[in-house]
């Protein structure tokens, strides 16, 4: 059976909504996230006050891999340590390195930080080997860390409650690929954190994004 975050109290502790939903192998079941960008297959367009928009030239312009180095651990104080303190920091330093794979393409480092049935870690990462596939990723950007705490939890070591925000950047959408100049996105997201041999891995996870995640 899924195990059920505890995305109720996290959102409380946060003091913004947020959605409950099953992880594991089926992955998330709340609705999905506000799409940001255009496409030629329905989703929400950006708005007329701010948002996303088609980059000058409306085209898919192929943007190289960003050369920069991966998330630095000891950025992450104590997330080798089998604390509460420590399971925060990996799944912030988990999400750093997704936002980072979104960028290189390389996604080596992020598999080693997630399990297989991660159901809400595919959903946030899945687009990662379409960016391979088109030899085109997000443009580099500011992750801006708003606030996180750790729960209890009944079906992992411990759940955390992550809120942050992404800079302004570019970054394919749709089918076909438009690149496209997204600004400020707010993330809300929390991690199923298991302790194992190799220290925190992120099980579980549920996650929204868009312009403004809170309302």
């Amino acid at each position: 059976m899924p195990r059920r975050l505890l995305a109720i109290a996290a959102a409380a502790a946060l003091t913004f909504t947020f959605a409950a939903c099953d992880v594991g192998g089926d992955g998330p079941v709340t609705e999905p996230p506000q799409q940001v960008g255009t496409s030629d297959g329905g989703g929400a367009a950006p708005s007329d006050g701010g948002g996303a928009g088609p980059s000058d030239g409306d085209d898919a312009q192929t943007v190289a891999a960003a050369d920069i180095p991966a998330p630095d651990p000891a950025e992450y104080a104590g997330m080798d340590e089998h604390t509460a303190d420590g399971a925060e920091q990996a799944f912030r330093y988990y999400i750093a390195v997704s936002m980072w794979a979104h960028q290189t393409g390389d996604t080596e480092l992020l598999d080693s930080l997630q399990t297989d049935d991660c159901g809400g870690c595919n959903y946030l990462n899945e687009d990662i080997d379409k960016l391979n596939e088109i030899d085109s990723y997000w443009g580099t950007f500011e992750l801006n860390n708003e606030k996180s705490e750790t729960h209890n939890s009944d079906g992992h070591d411990y759940e955390v409650s992550y809120f942050f925000t992404t800079s302004t950047h570019s970054r394919p959408e749709g089918d076909p690929p438009v690149r496209t100049t997204v600004d400020y996105l707010e993330y809300i997201a929390i991690g199923g954190m298991d302790w194992g041999d190799n220290g925190w891995t992120t099980s579980g996870m549920s996650i929204d994004w868009g312009l403004d995640v809170r309302d």
